[in-house]
């Protein structure tokens, strides 16, 4: 193992061009290597839900996990130790260093567009599963990424805005969950974010990057950029950043040397930063000995394949595992299946195409997405009636993958060309779907200037074409010109054009193998000035047309009665009706928020007019955030599954049919209406976003008053047992002298279940919020009872003393209160 003082001999033996050059990288995804120390390439990917590898559209097929909510839903860090070494897995197979995960900001208010991604809105909650994952992960020896640093819990002007947060809060809330993750994970890298925190960049944060996380914390790790998020050259490399992506380009290289000639930055700075990324080569596997041959990590060949048997049943598993019970009135969960079980209507267009991801970086490639109707199906056969239920999006979605032939192949999928200035085809591929990217990911010589996207359809009738992305499109339909459309991004942001693209349709009659073309030609502009008045990079970014090109196939929804009543009549006939509702990736994405927590489309009337005719309803919600549910005391269950990953009918199946428990319990409070939360705006006002809710984030200020009572608290979940707490008392204190407490719970209901124990602080201080400090799982059998312990964490044991600036210990005194959820507290224990 190379020691600290041989990575410092490493670096004196380089030029100062040289290791600037290795501080940005040298593609979108990839760092560059030297062969003069024994330097190989390092290959980065994004990881929240999946390792989706270099390309950010396509590419080969990968496991889609569940998000990041379902599996924190657990409450288990084994399951989140289990998740990062499956990524691990699923990394190396792809000759992945580095996976750009956990997410670890807060579900601060739950507008958030990008909190699927995220674990919950509590720091001890999110830390703990943040460090089992992270231990996971490495211990396999893929470098874990924690983002994004720091207070970055909206997306609205993300690139510009700037979080106002008071030291205390930053300290006990926004930073907790690093700090935990880095005491007890030691990840090898952060990710800083792309928000200003209290006027500077968190690029140029010498407070936290320096201050805090390096010196204070003593993290040895490397500190890189949000792509596109580094804003200055000499600022930023003295605030605490090491690595800017994505490359080739950026603010450092040419500008970086130069300031360090002019003793604008000193060497020493920048030999920091290269030592800093030698140790994360070192530790992934991409440091040898120079010369050596011999010495860089070796991938295994023999990884688990994306649809491989053992691990289509481990992600089943860990679906099924998060899902939270939310109402059961008379037991109607866990249905009976077979004869006895009688009918099930199955209603909603998300039991058809269940959304089993998010939108954004999140996104990845799965070998198949199972739908909650093929999942019951699988059980049920012909005890099943399927009908679809009204639209729920603004955007259509691409083309199905059997939608769509290749016009040259017949495969599956769409023929694609990209054509240079000149006017040629510098590639022309089959794609495995109707989504490409120009400027992002592109391996092409020469920039892109056309791409023309082709396919016939695979069936005929009433149907909507279409295309999304910015650009000047011309569509035409066997050779017939239907449309032209001059398609701008909107926002400033590149995210929001590529999450959330510009799109032109027409419904119109087209026979089964009619051929739809499609001709985009790239439309580039003068960067403009951001709304900071700056030309960054990302200026540059919006005006180079770069984004995702796709073609629409669609089927033409039909009129909402219509759809209403077949749910009725489908309803009425059945012995139980399950109305399946949710959100899709145009609420919960990366690049933009929300702007309400109603359900989209017509799905409430929907859900009312099932209720109003069936004799027993459940409800479904295909859903990783809050949704209204002003229809919940009309149905007889709930069920959230958040987003379930690439086996998630299966796992719903198994969760409502009783094949495995979902167990899991609410990672984030859900309002009672829009508005009624703690902290709801996500919109800075004049790029500012005060974070006013201080400390009590969450279901800490539904505690102190501060919003009205919600819907459901954060630990709520009913699983399918039923839970007497028939003893609670404090026990010996833990080795740090942070009190532990002991309880005896019972399951009284007939099936064997599993209990999350919970226990929070209310401080003696009225200026204090209440807090979890700590948790256990125990699963016990029918009628029997079990002990558990449970350890409080010392770190939630003290609030941070402005004037003094530094910790302090919280006064004696308050209580601890044993509950399943702050809506269901169980025992009261005095504090001395």
């Amino acid at each position: 193992m190379t020691t600290t003082t041989d990575l410092s001999t490493l670096v004196a033996r380089l030029d100062l061009e040289t290791k600037v050059r290795l501080l940005t990288g040298a593609t979108s995804f990839t760092l560059h290597g030297e062969d003069e120390i024994g330097l190989a390439p390092m290959a980065f990917s994004d990881g929240p839900t999946g390792v989706r590898g270099l390309k950010f559209v396509g590419g080969d097929h990968v496991a889609l996990f569940p998000n990041a909510t379902l599996l924190a839903s657990a409450w288990s860090e084994e399951t989140a130790r289990e998740v990062g070494e499956l990524l691990a897995e699923e990394a190396e197979r792809q000759q992945i260093h580095v996976v750009l995960g956990p997410t670890i900001n807060l579900h601060r208010s739950p507008l958030g567009g990008r909190l699927f991604e995220a674990y919950s809105e509590d720091p001890l909650l999110t830390g703990r599963l943040a460090a089992a994952y992270v231990q996971g992960l490495q211990g396999k020896g893929i470098g874990a990424c924690l983002k994004h640093l720091v207070a970055n819990e909206s997306e609205t002007l993300r690139n510009y805005m700037n979080s106002v947060v008071a030291e205390d809060a930053l300290r006990e809330v926004y930073l907790l969950p690093f700090e935990i993750a880095v005491e007890e994970s030691q990840p090898w890298s952060i990710m800083a974010a792309y928000n200003d925190v209290n006027g500077v960049p968190a690029t140029e944060q010498v407070h936290v990057n320096t201050e805090v996380v390096k010196d204070e914390w003593g993290w040895d790790g490397l500190l890189m950029s949000d792509w596109f998020a580094t804003k200055t050259s000499a600022p930023a490399a003295l605030g605490g950043l090491d690595l800017v992506m994505p490359g080739p380009d950026g603010p450092w290289g040419e500008a970086l040397v130069a300031d360090v000639r002019s003793g604008a930055v000193d060497e020493s700075v920048i030999d920091e930063h290269v030592c800093r990324l030698l140790l994360l080569a070192q530790r992934v596997g991409a440091l040898a000995a120079p010369g050596s041959t011999d010495g860089h990590r070796r991938w295994p060949t023999d990884s688990l394949a994306a649809d491989a048997p053992e691990r289509r049943a481990q992600l089943r598993r860990l679906a099924t595992d998060g899902m939270v019970v939310l109402r059961n009135a008379s037991g109607v969960l866990p249905l009976a299946a077979g004869p006895t079980g009688g009918t099930v209507a199955l209603v909603g267009r998300h039991a058809v195409e269940t959304v089993c991801m998010g939108g954004g970086s999140a996104q990845v490639n799965p070998p198949h997405q199972v739908s909650i109707a093929e999942g019951l199906r699988t059980q049920l056969g012909d005890g099943l009636v399927v009908v679809d239920g009204v639209d729920v999006r603004e955007s259509p979605l691409p083309a199905a993958l059997d939608a769509i032939r290749d016009p040259s192949t017949g495969e599956p999928g769409m023929r694609a060309e990209h054509v240079d200035a000149e006017g040629v085809v510098m590639l022309e591929e089959h794609v495995d779907g109707a989504e490409v990217t120009t400027g992002w990911d592109d391996t092409l010589p020469r920039q892109t200037e056309q791409v023309r996207l082709s396919a016939r359809l695979a069936t005929g009738g009433r149907v909507r074409l279409g295309v999304k992305g910015a650009g000047a499109w011309r569509i035409r339909l066997d050779g017939t010109e239907i449309g032209r459309a001059d398609l701008v991004s909107t926002g400033a942001d590149p995210g929001e054009a590529m999450f959330k693209p510009p799109v032109w349709t027409a419904d119109l009659e087209a026979d089964a193998g009619a051929l739809v073309e499609a001709e985009l030609t790239v439309v580039r502009s003068e960067p403009q000035p951001g709304p900071d008045g700056t030309m960054s990079t990302l200026s540059h970014i919006l005006a180079s047309g770069m984004g995702a090109k796709t073609l629409v196939v669609a089927p033409v929804p039909a009129p909402v009665d219509q759809t209403l009543a077949a749910a009725v009549a489908a309803a009425q006939g059945a012995d139980v009706a399950v109305v399946v509702v949710g959100l899709t990736p145009e609420q919960e994405t990366e690049g933009s928020d929300k702007t309400t927590l109603v359900l989209p489309g017509e799905q409430d009337a929907m859900v009312r007019a099932v209720a109003a005719v069936a004799p027993r309803t459940v409800v479904v919600v295909n859903a990783a955030t809050p949704v209204l549910m002003p229809w919940a005391d009309e149905v007889d269950a709930v069920l959230v599954v958040g987003l379930p990953g690439q086996e998630g009918g299966d796992a719903v199946a198994d969760a409502l049919l009783g094949v495995r428990e979902p167990a899991g319990r609410l990672v984030t409070t859900w309002p009672a209406a829009d508005g009624a939360a703690p902290a709801w705006t996500v919109e800075p006002t004049d790029l500012q976003l005060d974070y006013a809710d201080g400390t009590f984030v969450g279901y800490r200020g539904f505690h102190a008053g501060r919003a009205p009572a919600p819907a459901h608290w954060l630990g709520e979940g009913e699983g399918y047992g039923a839970w007497e707490y028939t003893a609670a008392s404090l026990a010996e204190p833990g080795a740090d002298g942070s009190p532990r407490v002991s309880v005896t719970v019972r399951n009284t209901a007939d099936r064997d279940s599993r209990e999350v124990v919970q226990v929070y602080l209310q401080p003696h201080e009225t200026d204090q919020p209440v807090r979890l400090v700590g948790w256990s799982t125990v699963d016990v059998a029918a009628g029997g009872s079990a002990t558990v312990e449970v350890t409080t964490d010392a770190r939630l044991w003290r609030r941070w003393d402005t004037a003094a600036d530094a910790w302090a210990s919280l006064a004696d005194g308050g209580e601890l209160l044993v509950a399943r959820g702050l809506g269901d507290i169980r025992s009261r224990l005095p504090l001395a």
